[in-house]
């Protein structure tokens, strides 16, 4: 054999060898990614969590005779859209992750931050921790996300793959189209996490109650649209893989007119400093000379808890964060509180914003899918547990939060051994 025979089988090997390696690495990844779990994770806002006893409701009970029903999700204080859909995807109650109201003043950034307003929901400055979709895609895992609070903006310099901007008029059936087709993505391109969002039965309970005939026609026809996404999703290839979680921020109270306090009827309006102000709840301050008149008189008043920042109860976990102002306040169950008289049209019949042990206040958690045991019932947990279930779920490390997965491993068909 001559020498130049030798470097011709020589080269031959290499490229040989280098086409089985690379072969099969191609197989080693395709087999990674078909055995990578797929997470979905809807968001009915203001779904109470009894609604489904109240209502017939087929869909979401086949779900729980299919997978694992809470008696409740318990939502965050204050029980508020924002700061709760922030809290599920993090993990951390909102004096730690920072969006601390829908609507609140940023004394670090000089900014408001408003729910709704493009430039606040986009801006990654306002929103601490880490969400679990920043945490998957740090670990290689692709995700998606549809109008989840705080997935508009780069966390940590991190988005999901796939994300879209803020549309309250996109319809709910356009919505499932776009995430059952980002299921049929090619593997390279398909996210294994996906968390999207519906803004009912919220608004319809703030109208027409929790017990109204228009809310419960909307809970219907969500129920029904359940019912649609997870026959589509049987339709897909990978639709057994697929672990599909049904949650909500928070529940709804039922409100009247006449139970209502106004703000600017209580004290005077020159006492006040800066307010974050809700209905239900709100956050404080006065003109220096009238702090202490500003908080003698709320608490005078009937219907009202009123409590300094430092003195909020430790269970609620909250009043240390910087930018909250003086005084909290919070209605209590079945009243509500708002700054004028002008607003009460928006707030007729339902709200919500109460104390978290008020079960009205409420949600719900519904699962199916592989990593689910099947007719399991769940004791009802804080949200702030979601967090880690997800990053369970999917495989990937939690970073730290203040939920923890032993409230709710044993829901799943191979509970892991907590760390101690």
């Amino acid at each position: 054999m001559t020498k130049n025979t030798k470097r011709i089988v020589l080269a031959f090997f290499v490229v040989a060898i280098a086409g089985i390696a690379i072969f099969f690495c191609a197989q080693n990844k395709d087999k990674a990614s078909q055995n990578q779990p797929y997470l979905v994770v809807l968001s009915l806002d203001g779904f109470r969590w009894d609604y489904t006893s109240s209502f017939s409701l087929p869909n979401l009970s086949q779900m729980a005779q299919e997978g694992v029903s809470a008696d409740a999700l318990i939502p965050s204080f204050p029980t508020k859209t924002f700061p709760n859909h922030y809290s599920m995807a993090t993990g951390l109650y909102p004096d730690n992750h920072g969006i601390i109201l829908n609507n609140f003043f940023n004394t670090s950034l000089n900014k408001q931050f408003v729910a709704g307003d493009p430039a606040s929901v986009g801006d990654a400055n306002f929103f601490g921790g880490e969400p679990i979709w920043a945490t998957a895609e740090k670990q290689n895992i692709r995700t998606a996300n549809y109008f989840w609070v705080g997935s508009e903006a780069p966390t940590g310099g991190v988005s999901p793959s796939i994300w879209k901007k803020y549309d309250h008029n996109m319809p709910f059936t356009a919505r499932i189209d776009s995430v059952i087709n980002w299921l049929q993505l090619p593997d390279n391109k398909r996210p294994h996490l996906i968390m999207w969002y519906m803004h009912e039965p919220d608004a319809i309970g703030h109208a027409d109650g929790p017990r109204g005939e228009q809310t419960k026609k909307t809970l219907v026809y969500l129920d029904s649209l359940i019912g649609v996404f997870r026959a589509k999703l049987k339709e897909l290839p990978i639709g057994e893989q697929v672990n599909f979680m049904v949650v909500s921020d928070h529940g709804m109270g039922e409100i009247a007119p006449e139970r209502t306090l106004y703000l600017d009827e209580l004290v005077p309006r020159y006492w006040l400093g800066r307010c974050n102000a809700e209905s239900v709840m709100m956050n404080l301050s006065a003109i220096d000379a009238y702090k202490d008149s500003l908080y003698n008189r709320l608490q005078k008043v009937e219907h009202l808890k009123v409590w300094k920042k430092e003195e909020v109860p430790a269970r609620l976990h909250y009043g240390k964060n910087p930018n909250l102002v003086d005084l909290v306040v919070v209605a209590d169950s079945a009243w509500n509180i708002l700054g004028t008289n002008d607003q009460n049209q928006l707030y007729s019949k339902g709200a919500h914003g109460y104390d978290n042990q008020n079960k009205d206040m409420h949600g719900i958690f519904y699962a199916v899918g592989p990593a689910f045991k099947k007719g399991y019932k769940q004791a009802a947990f804080e949200n702030v547990n979601l967090y880690p279930l997800f990053a369970k779920i999917l495989g990937v490390t939690p970073a730290k939060v203040d939920g923890t997965l032993e409230p709710v491993q044993g829901m799943l068909v191979e509970p892991a051994e907590v760390k101690k």
